[in-house]
């Protein structure tokens, strides 16, 4: 699996990521800066990490969306490349209309930095090969702005599409607002394009990847993506 991940000036996750995608891929990632307009020759996948791009000025992810390295990436997913954006990766994405729907302040008005857990939607998709449809993983938040809004039509449609493919819930799977931590519409935690190879998720699986940190239930969905690519191959 041959990724890149895009660096935007304020972006402050991309070693995290990098050090995910390498551990699991055992590839070093290509590390591709916001000002360049090529993507590297082979790439498989795009990541764009978190953090606060262009200092969250306009809205998060305004600005990046515009960057010269985007229309790359919006060649790529037109291609049926694969295209990851984690929590301010998400925001771009939706600013870049890669995405639908558009990530709001959260409803505690607080920035928010713990545990979470996840509901796995589906299983059938190349994010998420490595886990079982139902199953639920522990990863982390960091995040001012993650609540997920979309107009109740698109709702409707990611819903009925099978495209929301993770959602807040509590250890059982069960939901409940209490567990809706940012108040996202149907605790949605991310969501896919109707191609279904683009995908946007608040939490940050690349931090729960290493035994060490306590936790490793984010390494499923690299595992998932380096499977995919294998058997492509």
């Amino acid at each position: 699996m041959k990724a890149a991940v895009v660096v935007f000036p304020g972006s402050n996750r991309e070693r995290d990521m990098a050090h995910a995608l390498r551990l699991v891929s055992g590839r070093e990632p290509a590390m591709v800066w916001h000002g360049e307009r090529d993507l590297p020759a082979g790439t498989d996948l795009v990541v764009l990490p978190g953090g606060f791009s262009y200092g969250d000025y306009l809205r998060c992810g305004a600005i990046a969306a515009h960057a010269p390295i985007m229309e790359a990436v919006r060649i790529h997913a037109r291609k049926g490349g694969l295209v990851m954006g984690v929590c301010n990766g998400f925001q771009i994405l939706c600013e870049a209309e890669l995405l639908p729907g558009i990530l709001l302040r959260n409803a505690s008005v607080k920035f928010l930095c713990r545990d979470v857990h996840l509901k796995i939607e589906r299983s059938d998709t190349p994010f998420t090969r490595g886990y079982n449809a139902g199953q639920v993983i522990r990863v982390p938040v960091a995040h001012g702005e993650g609540n997920y809004f979309a107009s109740e039509g698109t709702i409707g449609r990611l819903e009925a599409e099978g495209r929301v493919l993770f959602r807040y819930t509590d250890a059982e799977g069960k939901r409940d607002p209490k567990w809706n931590v940012n108040g996202a519409t149907n605790a949605i935690a991310g969501v896919l394009n109707e191609k279904l190879n683009v995908l946007g998720l608040m939490p940050h699986p690349e931090n729960h990847v290493e035994n060490a940190v306590g936790c490793t239930d984010g390494r499923g969905l690299f595992a998932g993506l380096v499977a995919h690519f294998a058997q492509a191959a």
